[in-house]
């Protein structure tokens, strides 16, 4: 087994570190960053959806019970 070193050590280590963040980026990130995408998906996805009548146990719709205005 090779034993890594100074700079092939640092090496290998930012190798690993960079991949988790080429991974991640897509997955956390730019989904964070570009939020406006991502509520028009959903408001595509959700159009003929009735929130009443899949809110489990019979409960009331969420509502603001401060009633502020966006």
């Amino acid at each position: 087994m090779v034993l890594l070193r100074g700079w092939k050590y640092a090496a290998f280590i930012g190798a690993i570190v960079g991949g988790i963040g080429i991974t991640l980026y897509p997955i956390v990130v730019e989904p964070m960053m570009n939020t406006e995408r991502y509520k028009k998906i959903q408001a595509i996805n959700r159009a003929n959806i009735k929130q009443e009548d899949i809110q489990p146990g019979n409960m009331k719709v969420w509502t603001d019970p401060f009633d502020r205005k966006k």
